[in-house]
């Protein structure tokens, strides 16, 4: 069999399973669920070899610090992809209810509702909770789901989707609901996504390369973030010591994700007092600070920010900083050079807090808050099937109402239109 031809059976034994999850009763998708996340629990010892030996092969093939994080399964990380379907099964299923309704002059009654998308395509670097994270989702929401995982996770998810797969189906998961691309041939991405016949939706997560390329050879719409350069502001009226925790936070403590703060921006009046501190956290942690010309003058052992730090994504231990004259000027920062992520200010300023919620021109915007609880589990939803920067359809992380669509449904009584 071919690629193409492997390719095209996977999206045909998706779209036949996505009529199957339609028919499925809001009950039985969260038995499937609970069986899911025991199968996982039960499998647990295997899937951490399966692991392990991701690990020791990117480790071989000298990925970066970053990405190994990304990769590895620690104890708590599995124990939150388990526990993430049991708290999607526990949610309320959006399919089929109604989101607005009115009656016409003649007596028709149109009412608008959730339903599935269908059937949709996961594409993914490193994080194999993903494979879990994504599957969960779609079952809860009667979408078929295809899986396409990196090179450098591929026995982790092959472990993590068979358990998935076999634990549905002992509840009555349809077969073909939930697959995994077995392939690592690159390949096999551009087949996927060029399967509009049966793919409805493409989500790709991952470095912006990658989801670039994906949304360039796509052929079915695609919903994505590039990148997340995030920010945080701290103001003039901003509480110092609040201000060092929310920062030190927002950049330390998983610096390989997207919604950790890639640029901190300080008011000018605050700058002096408040830059010195800031960085004897940062450098005692081990991050690497990178100013501009305001910024070196006051802290003389940093180096100097390029143009192009500026728009950077380190995912790593590196923070441009910046002093700026108001909260206007930390605006206009942040919308020339920010990706729509997440961005934060620090400050006790009302005026200042409204001027940013309003200007900023990102999916999510935070008060005196980190920008690292930019993530499904952390708004509550379960867990997320990814980060939109997109302005149509889902914008910021995406759970279960932003995996459905909608129909009409018109009720009448023997109406014809004159």
């Amino acid at each position: 069999m071919s690629l193409h031809e492997e390719i095209r059976a996977v999206g045909d034994a998706a779209v036949a399973a996505s009529r199957q999850l339609a028919k499925l009763t809001a009950r039985r998708k969260n038995v499937i669920l609970e069986a899911m996340a025991d199968e996982l629990a039960n499998r647990r010892e295997e899937i951490a070899e399966a692991n392990r030996r991701d690990l020791d092969e990117g480790k071989e093939r000298q990925l970066s610090s970053a990405m190994l994080d990304r990769l590895e399964l620690t104890d708590k990380r599995f124990d939150g992809m388990v526990n993430g379907l049991t708290n999607v099964a526990a949610l309320k299923d959006p399919v089929g209810s109604k989101i607005s309704r009115w009656i016409r002059p003649n007596g028709l009654e149109i009412r608008k509702i959730r339903v599935p998308i269908g059937v949709i395509g996961i594409i993914y670097e490193s994080r194999p909770n993903v494979t879990a994270d994504a599957a969960g989702l779609c079952i809860k929401t009667s979408n078929a789901v295809v899986l396409r995982g990196g090179k450098e996770s591929i026995h982790s998810n092959r472990a993590i989707a068979a358990a998935l797969q076999e634990g549905g189906q002992k509840k009555g998961l349809p077969p073909g609901a939930v697959q995994l691309i077995q392939t690592t041939d690159r390949d096999a991405v551009r087949e996927l996504v060029q399967l509009d016949d049966c793919l409805d939706l493409v989500i790709p997560r991952g470095g912006e390369a990658l989801i670039r390329a994906v949304t360039e050879m796509a052929r079915v719409p695609v919903i994505k973030h590039y990148k997340g350069i995030c920010h945080t502001y701290v103001d003039a009226e901003a509480d110092p010591e609040m201000a060092l925790s929310i920062c030190e936070n927002a950049k330390c403590q998983r610096p390989g994700v997207c919604n950790a703060m890639e640029t901190l921006l300080v008011h000018k009046d605050l700058a002096p007092t408040f830059l010195p501190r800031i960085a004897e956290r940062m450098q005692a942690r081990g991050v690497e600070l990178r100013g501009d010309e305001t910024a070196c003058g006051i802290l003389s052992d940093i180096a100097a920010a390029s143009e192009e730090d500026w728009s950077e994504e380190y995912l790593d231990m590196i923070l441009s900083v910046a002093v700026v004259d108001d909260v206007e000027a930390a605006v206009a920062h942040i919308n020339r050079y920010g990706s729509s992520h997440s961005d934060a200010i620090i400050t006790n300023s009302d005026a200042a807090r409204k001027t940013f919620l309003a200007e900023v021109d990102s999916s999510t915007v935070y008060v005196n808050a980190s920008t690292r609880f930019t993530d499904g589990g952390e708004f509550g939803m379960g867990a997320e099937i990814g980060i939109s920067t997109d302005k149509l359809h889902a914008r910021g992380p995406m759970g279960l109402e932003e995996l459905t669509t909608y129909k009409y449904v018109i009720t009448g009584k023997g109406q014809i239109r004159e």
